[in-house]
């Protein structure tokens, strides 16, 4: 699995419409067969950031993403909303999904 974890700095006028702005790509990404998630959170420390954590099934699925016309699209449409280039950590990993935190297994 590719596993991405990316930080988008938006302008501070754009930052509570984020989610809105960022809807057309987030759902086309989501719609992507080899896609396994796509989920942003808002930063408790900086309400101006939102993190994204997505991952892919494969190198294939991940190569699909960046070449689809909606990629293309954010590419050209996000940056204006934003203050920098975004930080990212992207790496493949040997397993297909979420595991257990068994350190504070429930129950």
């Amino acid at each position: 699995m590719i596993f991405i974890t990316a930080k988008f700095q938006i302008k501070p006028e754009h930052a509570d419409d984020w989610p809105e702005i960022s809807r057309a790509f987030t759902e086309a990404t989501r719609a992507e067969e080899g896609c396994l998630w796509f989920e942003w959170s808002r930063s408790l420390d900086d309400p101006h950031q939102y993190v994204l954590v997505e991952a892919f099934r494969d190198g294939e699925a991940g190569g699909a993403h960046v070449g689809s016309d909606h990629f293309r699209a954010a590419q050209a449409e996000l940056p204006p909303y934003l203050v920098r280039t975004p930080d990212i950590v992207s790496t493949e990993v040997d397993q297909d999904g979420w595991n257990e935190l068994g350190e504070m297994r429930v129950g």
